[in-house]
C-alpha cells in the first residue's frame, strides 16, 4: 500500500459525482472541463451541465484533492493525491473508526470471524507495530 500523502485533503468525504470526476482525473492525469464533461456524456443515459463539472472540479480543489493550473486563458486540473494514496487514506480512516469502538466485545466478535489469511495479516501488522514501538522507545 502507498504511504500516506504529505499533503492530505482537507476533507476526505466525497459525493458520488466528486468521486467519479476524481477517478476521471486519475485516469487522464491532467484534464480540462471539456475532457471530464465529454467523458461523462459518453454515456448516452447521462445528463450533466458543463458548469456542474466546473463547480465539482473547483470543489475538489477546495477539498484538497486537485490542483488547478491556469495557462493563458485555459484551466487544467490534476490530482494532488494519487489513487494509491487515496486508498491508504481511506484505509486509515476505516482503521480509526474501528479503533474508536470502545466495546471490547465488538472487537472480539470481529476477531472471531477472521479467516487464516486475515490472521496472518494481523500477525504481520502486529510485528510491524511492535518494531515501530521499540524504535520510538529507543529515541
Amino acid at each position: 500500500m502507498a504511504p500516506l500523502p504529505e499533503n492530505r485533503p482537507k476533507q476526505l468525504s466525497l459525493g458520488p459525482l466528486e468521486a467519479e470526476i476524481l477517478r476521471i482525473v486519475w485516469e487522464l492525469q491532467t484534464v480540462t472541463v471539456k475532457d471530464v464533461h465529454d467523458r461523462i456524456l459518453s454515456d448516452p443515459d447521462r445528463e450533466l451541465a458543463y458548469t456542474s463539472v466546473t463547480t465539482v472540479l473547483n470543489r475538489l480543489v477546495k477539498k484538497g484533492w486537485l490542483a488547478c493550473n491556469k495557462q493563458n486563458r485555459s484551466f487544467t486540473w490534476s490530482a494532488i493525491v494519487s489513487q494509491q494514496e487515496a486508498r491508504a487514506l481511506h484505509s486509515m480512516e476505516q482503521l480509526n473508526q474501528f479503533l474508536a469502538v470502545t466495546n471490547p466485545d465488538v472487537v472480539a466478535a470481529f476477531a472471531d470471524s477472521l479467516d487464516q489469511a486475515s490472521c496472518d495479516q494481523l500477525d504481520a501488522i502486529a510485528q510491524r507495530l511492535k518494531a515501530v514501538r521499540e524504535a520510538r522507545e529507543k529515541k
